[in-house]
């Protein structure tokens, strides 16, 4: 079982920037190397959509078209950390972000599908609003 806390969201201005942290937890020598870790967002009235995953093992990524240049998503796997730096925000980045992790047992991981994440976070709230 793991534990997944999100961090860093907030209220800012469109053009402004905000910085995600998760970080995981776990059993006894955990590491991110076996999964895939990543953010969805929804908002309100809209289903959960993958914004950036990350897999462990080689650092490859996915990125939502809509937030390719915007958003980078890194992570620390000696920390069990979890990142997303989101630059230029707009108003439609506006929504709850959650942290999540899937248990990788093969090669394919893409397109991320939330169904298919085992552990969430409780969630943090971004606002992009002038």
């Amino acid at each position: 079982q793991l534990q997944l806390v999100e961090s860093g969201g907030g209220l800012v201005q469109p053009g402004g920037s905000l910085r995600l942290s998760c970080a995981v937890s776990g059993f006894p020598g955990f590491t991110l190397d076996f999964y895939a870790i990543g953010w969805f967002r929804q908002a309100t009235g809209k289903e959960r959509e993958a914004v950036s995953c990350i897999r462990g093992s080689d650092g490859s990524t996915y990125y939502v078209d809509s937030v390719k240049g915007r958003f980078t998503i890194s992570r620390d796997n000696a920390k069990n950390t979890l990142h997303l730096q989101m630059i230029s925000l707009k108003p439609e980045d506006t929504g709850v972000y959650y942290c999540a992790a899937q248990l990788l047992t093969s090669d394919y991981w893409l397109p991320p599908v939330a169904n298919e994440y085992d552990y969430w976070g409780q969630g943090t709230p971004v606002t992009v609003s002038s």
